[in-house]
């Protein structure tokens, strides 16, 4: 049986990025305002006491650029992660970092230390949504990490986000494809979300910016996981933690905040993958339909409050979608049968 997974997180807001995306402020979609060397070891060890034995840890520091603090604190850090590694408490040790802070002075470090993954904000490839963002670094030096990164044998997780300035659906889609192509081990869709004290939020008040609808950031996001998944590319989350503060009115402002937006993403991707093989073989109207789909996939089939159910009754003029789990492999393959009137 596979081990659950849990990521012991870490979080160093804003610590090494001195440029301030336009849609970044990192105290409120971490919760964290400051950092506190002298408090790692305690919120590390008491994270793990609520672990099972048997479960896989990491360490994850997030929140931050991690590769771009000051040197003497980053290996303070990775010294006291790498301790817990070698105790056997935890597994490895992830990270998220800018592109632009991968050289081959931070690769000789992190060589040194057991790196499960190193987490790259890439957020677009189009050069005009990276300005627009203010991101301060090219889409070829995203590709420059990437490749640096394959090269040291680290994986890497490429992040990237939905609904940003100037990004449209096809330029999300390449990112995607882009990811993929550059050997990505994992990703992460982060649809936007307006935070108060930021510039994006100033845009969004001026009317320069339109937040995406729940229902716009779910169907574009469903379209770049079908990327990842026909790449076979693992996602690893949709959507920010859920935390107090996206839903305090002192921090969030607009945007498709969720609490189960990974399932309606996902529950999409299975609506789009049903409804293309009704459209290439066509139901007759009044029929009933039976919807096999891989054990645990169920809810996410159904969609929540029956939303797929009803679509897919409506769109195709059946009488009934009835669904049911069976073993059927990979992941989101279906199988349908058919009933006539």
């Amino acid at each position: 049986m596979k081990k659950s997974h849990v990521n012991i997180p870490v979080f160093i807001p804003h610590l090494g990025c001195p440029n301030l995306c336009v849609f970044c402020n990192q105290r409120a979609i971490s919760g964290v305002s400051s950092f506190l060397y002298e408090t790692t070891e305690r919120t590390i060890t008491e994270a793990l006491s609520t672990v099972r034995e048997d479960t896989d840890c990491e360490i994850a520091f997030f929140g931050g650029s991690f590769t771009g603090i000051d040197r003497t604190l980053m290996t303070g850090l990775l010294n006291l992660a790498q301790s817990y590694v070698d105790s056997g408490r935890v597994s490895g040790i992830r990270m998220s970092t800018r592109p632009d802070y991968i050289n081959e002075e931070i690769l000789g470090i992190l060589q040194g230390y057991t790196i499960s993954a190193v987490e790259l904000g890439i957020q677009s490839f189009s050069d005009n949504v990276l300005i627009s963002c203010k991101r301060g670094h090219s889409p070829e030096r995203s590709r420059q990490a990437m490749a640096m990164l394959r090269e040291a044998g680290i994986p890497t997780v490429g992040q990237m986000m939905i609904g940003l300035p100037g990004s449209a659906p096809e330029d999300e889609i390449a990112c995607a494809e882009e990811i993929c192509r550059l050997g990505a081990a994992g990703t992460r869709i982060y649809p936007t979300i307006v935070f108060r004290d930021t510039e994006l939020h100033r845009m969004t008040v001026c009317g320069e910016y339109q937040p995406l609808s729940l229902d716009e950031a779910v169907e574009r996001s469903a379209a770049v996981l079908d990327v990842f998944i026909r790449n076979e590319v693992p996602c690893l989350r949709i959507g920010l933690c859920e935390s107090e503060n996206l839903h305090s009115e002192e921090s969030y402002a607009a945007g498709p905040n969720h609490p189960s937006l990974g399932e309606l993403v996902y529950g999409e991707v299975y609506y789009r993958r049903i409804c293309a093989a009704l459209d290439e073989h066509p139901p007759v109207p009044g029929s009933r339909l039976t919807v096999a789909v891989p054990k645990g996939d169920l809810s996410m089939a159904v969609g929540q409050k029956r939303r797929n159910k009803i679509r897919i009754e409506i769109k195709h003029r059946v009488k009934s979608v009835k669904f049911i789990e069976k073993d059927i492999f990979p992941r989101y393959n279906i199988k349908i049968h058919e009933e006539h009137p």
